[in-house]
Parts: C-alpha cells; sequence; structure tokens
C-alpha cells in the first residue's frame, strides 16, 4: 500500500462521494463557506474531521491526513480498518462496524 493520492486530491475525492461542499459541510458541522475555503486555499482537512468525513465517504484516513493518520499505524494496528477507524478515539456512542447494523440503529448516531 502507498500514498497514491495527495491530501488535497483525497480532500476533492471525499467531496465528490459525500456529493459537494454543502453535503461536506452537514458532515463536518461547518459552513458550506468553509469547505469553499479549504479548497481555495489548498489546505488540508481540519484534524478534527478527518474520522467524520472518512466514515461518511469511505476515504481512509490515511489519504486525507498522512501526517496524523501514516499508513504505517494503519499496518500495525491490528484493530485498525477503514470501515470502522477504532484509532482510539473517546466517544458516547459505540463505533458501529457492521453496515447493516448501522443502518438499523434507532438512537439518532451516525
Amino acid at each position: 500500500m502507498t500514498q497514491d493520492v495527495t491530501p488535497f486530491e483525497a480532500l476533492q475525492k471525499a467531496l465528490s462521494i459525500a456529493g459537494g461542499q454543502s453535503a461536506t459541510a452537514r458532515i463536518c458541522n461547518v459552513s458550506q463557506t468553509a469547505v469553499w475555503k479549504w479548497l481555495q486555499s489548498g489546505k488540508r482537512l481540519p484534524a478534527e474531521h478527518v474520522l467524520p468525513m472518512s466514515a461518511a465517504t469511505g476515504v481512509p484516513p490515511h489519504q486525507l491526513r498522512p501526517d496524523i493518520y501514516p499508513l504505517s499505524l494503519m499496518i500495525e494496528d491490528p484493530n485498525y480498518t477503514e470501515e470502522c477507524n477504532p484509532l482510539l478515539i473517546k466517544q458516547s456512542v459505540p463505533v458501529v462496524c457492521d453496515p447493516t447494523a448501522k443502518a438499523q440503529r434507532t438512537d439518532g448516531a451516525e
């Protein structure tokens, strides 16, 4: 596995999968203008938005922000899967790895 896309290309891919700037803004709980600024300035996706974007779009966190989620960490951690992203995140809602179970959740968590 190699880094075949730049973080900016990965962000563009994630935006495309999400459905555009407005949909991405909803995923990240920011304004559409903030997303536009990320794209216009060539900035990387802010760290706090990497895991929600990865979960929503399937773009791996190591492509979005290789400086925070290096590929070597993904390979060395036997508990890591790109689908679940359980990278020692403290959440009030447990991570659901089964897509069927995720679709059936009733607690309102995405």
